[in-house]
């Protein structure tokens, strides 16, 4: 089987499951593998890995019944290839049977050798041929859930105490869909950017609340007024929590964990300058870049630890913590199965260090603004009113003006995906007493 026969796509979706697996992100992996294949190659491969992330649980469940010898005896490397396989055989009605067969047949026999090329096609063709039960019969609606969408069941139970049957449900559907590309103008307002797409006879529609321009393609950076900074990729609600801090033209911001950087960008626009602080040199770099790119030379990247703020008290501090990352597990498919309540537990105890210490560059009668793209409780609600009982002089405040919609009870920006089709975020303006 050569090369034009599709090989290449797949053999870059294995590399890029192998990479998830060692503990590379699947972003990451993703832009190593795909750099130089065709763009539609780029698209299939990216579907396969992240097809085969998201349905692991259901695609296990119906290799597992074809093996003799057990699911579990099998190497790692031979049942990502067995997924991929069984990815395009349930899930990919444009693939032939026969096409994903042999694929991955070749893909065994690169890897593995004659006797592992065998039984992948064995256990295969079994499969084209049989149609086991996709979800064991259980009383427990969790155990249902974790196995047909495919996530682990502890996040599963937690979801269903949390927001109820019906919408832990539809979380778990949003999560294993594909989210649109959306652009943000950064450079021009939101009418002029439309106008020269329009102009140039590309395809778009409005995101939700305004907030940015669903893409139909899936290259931005070959778009008309990508490289002269006219737009950046960001979800709508990123883009929501910007106009949710709503600063003063005259402030200065410090942007505690700043990278990638569209929060940024788009603050940069409407206030006096603003300190983008990321700890990671890497990421550093790559925000410097965006920085460079699209914005408005108001924003000024530093190499900084949020743990040791680098400023003296400034008028808006933003918090964008680091997090378990449940309202974009969509975007990124691998980063369910590394979730556990032990990283829960982590990281909501860093995030209330970091607040402890950040509250303190906000200056007498500024804002300090704490957001999260968390689904969790104890990382939103639940670490603003520990921290509002341990620093008195902070106070909740709301904005003027903004959807109800999206507006938890307390005034907090609460978006869910499975409510307002985005990627989840929460956010709280805490003012300091003057």
């Amino acid at each position: 089987m050569g090369e034009s026969a599709g090989i290449r796509p797949r053999r870059a979706a294995l590399e890029i499951l192998s990479q998830v697996r060692e503990g590379r992100t699947f972003e990451a992996a993703l832009n190593n593998e795909v750099g130089e294949l065709t763009e539609p190659d780029r698209r299939l491969a990216h579907e396969l890995a992240a097809g085969v992330l998201r349905q692991r649980s259901v695609l296990d469940q119906r290799l597992a019944p074809l093996i003799s010898r057990g699911w579990a005896g099998v190497p790692a490397e031979l049942q990502d290839i067995l997924r991929l396989g069984a990815y395009q055989i349930n899930a990919l009605d444009r693939v032939p049977a026969h096409a994903a067969v042999d694929t991955s047949v070749a893909l065994a026999k690169d890897r593995a050798g004659t006797k592992a090329a065998g039984f992948v096609n064995a256990v295969l063709r079994r499969l084209t041929h049989s149609a086991p039960a996709l979800v064991a019969p259980s009383n427990e609606p969790s155990d249902r859930l974790a196995a047909e969408y495919s996530h682990p069941l502890w996040l599963v139970r937690r979801w269903i105490d949390a927001f109820g049957l019906k919408q832990a449900e539809a979380l778990l559907r949003w999560n294993n869909t594909r989210p649109s590309l959306v652009a943000q103008p950064a450079r021009s307002d939101l009418s002029e950017l439309g106008a020269a797409w329009k102009e140039a006879g590309l395809e778009f529609e409005l995101a939700p609340y305004n907030a940015g321009l669903i893409l139909t393609r899936s290259r931005p950076a070959e778009l008309p007024g990508y490289r002269s900074g006219q737009f950046i990729i960001q979800d709508p609600a990123q883009a929501l929590l910007a106009r949710f801090i709503a600063p003063r033209p005259d402030a200065i911001v410090y942007d505690g964990c700043a990278a990638p950087g569209g929060k940024t960008i788009t603050l940069g626009r409407e206030v006096r300058a603003v300190v983008a602080g990321e700890v990671n040199r890497l990421r550093a770099r790559r925000l410097a870049e965006n920085v460079g790119r699209a914005g408005s030379r108001r924003e000024h990247v530093i190499v900084a630890d949020a743990r040791w703020p680098p400023v003296r008290p400034v008028d808006v501090v933003l918090l964008d913590a680091p997090c378990l990352g449940t309202g974009t597990i969509a975007r990124h498919p691998d980063a369910r199965w590394r979730m556990t309540p032990k990283a829960l537990s982590h990281i909501a105890q860093l995030q209330a260090e970091l607040l402890d210490v950040i509250a303190l560059v906000v200056a007498p009668g500024g804002l300090l603004v704490y957001s999260t793209c968390s689904v969790e409780r104890e990382e939103n609600r639940d670490q603003i009113e520990r921290f509002l009982t341990r620093h008195h002089q902070f106070q909740r405040e709301t904005v003027a003006g903004f959807p109800d919609a999206l507006l938890s009870e307390e005034g907090d920006l609460r978006i869910l995906p499975q409510l307002h089709g985005m990627d989840g975020a929460f956010a709280a303006r805490l003012r300091r007493s003057a």
